[in-house]
């Protein structure tokens, strides 16, 4: 169960592309909840929320993404994740993240400023007292912006199976490449009804946590909100499964199948 919250943000991360539009995919207080399983086990929760904040004189996006164990898992291994982004509103490009969390004494504090002309991020470690200067990609997004830059990609609808997209994520000090692969559609059963979802598959890095290369699979919804719905991945040792347990303040409504 090592740095479960980690791989889950990582699978909602490289899902859509974002072009500015005015009919977007969420807005200020969306909010869900995803409930995470460990094979037959209750493991834990994952919420994440976008609110509203002002960098420079300007109203931006403040998503925060949280995880965290309860019952039997917390008490063999603990973990309290806290990611946070603020990014701009328009062309979807962070200005700062947050990172700190404890995931069975494995921590880590830290704060990254983005300076989007200079293609620079300056990173502080608290826990470490230093902080770094760091050379990035034109278009690069932290971990949780990520997520939201990507819900908007304006030809997600018409991708055929097995076509691809990607994006350059900093993450742990370095750019990572993330490609999502497009597998087809499918309808599933949750706790709020039968929804139509599109599944895509992240090529990850086959190992010590992973299987395979394709041992992850996310379900989104079909419609405007690109809402995640399930999440499973195939580990070294089981596997974990993440589905919607709660939600509010869509952008759209939730199409809920008869």
């Amino acid at each position: 169960m090592k740095k479960i919250h980690i791989i889950l943000l990582l699978l909602l991360v490289p899902l859509f592309g974002f072009q500015p539009k005015v009919d977007t995919a969420f807005d200020t207080g969306e909010w869900f909840k995803l409930r995470i399983h460990y094979g037959i086990v209750n493991a834990g929760y994952a919420t994440v929320t976008v609110k509203e904040a002002v960098v420079n004189h300007k109203k931006v996006y403040h998503a925060v993404g949280k995880g965290y164990t309860t019952g039997m898992s917390r008490f063999f291994f603990k973990v309290e994740d806290l990611y946070e982004s603020y990014f701009d509103k328009n062309t979807g490009k962070p200005y700062r993240y947050v990172r700190k969390i404890d995931e069975g004494g494995y921590t880590k504090n830290q704060e990254g400023f983005f300076n989007q002309e200079q293609n620079k991020v300056l990173v502080k470690d608290y826990k470490n007292k230093s902080e770094k200067s760091l050379a990035v990609t034109e278009n690069v997004q932290d971990i949780v912006s990520s997520f939201y830059y990507l819900r908007n990609h304006p030809e997600i609808d018409q991708m055929k199976p097995g076509e691809s997209i990607a994006i350059d994520m900093f993450f742990d000090n370095e750019i990572t490449k993330f490609k999502l692969k497009f597998v087809g559609r499918e309808d599933i059963k949750t706790k709020f009804g039968t929804v139509s979802t599109m599944i895509f598959k992240p090529l990850v890095q086959a190992g010590r946590v992973f299987k395979e290369k394709e041992s992850l699979t996310l379900w989104i919804t079909d419609d405007k909100n690109k809402l995640p719905v399930r999440i499973q991945a195939d580990l070294a040792v089981g596997s974990l499964k993440a589905d919607i347990d709660g939600y509010k303040n869509l952008q759209s409504p939730l199409k809920i199948k008869q």
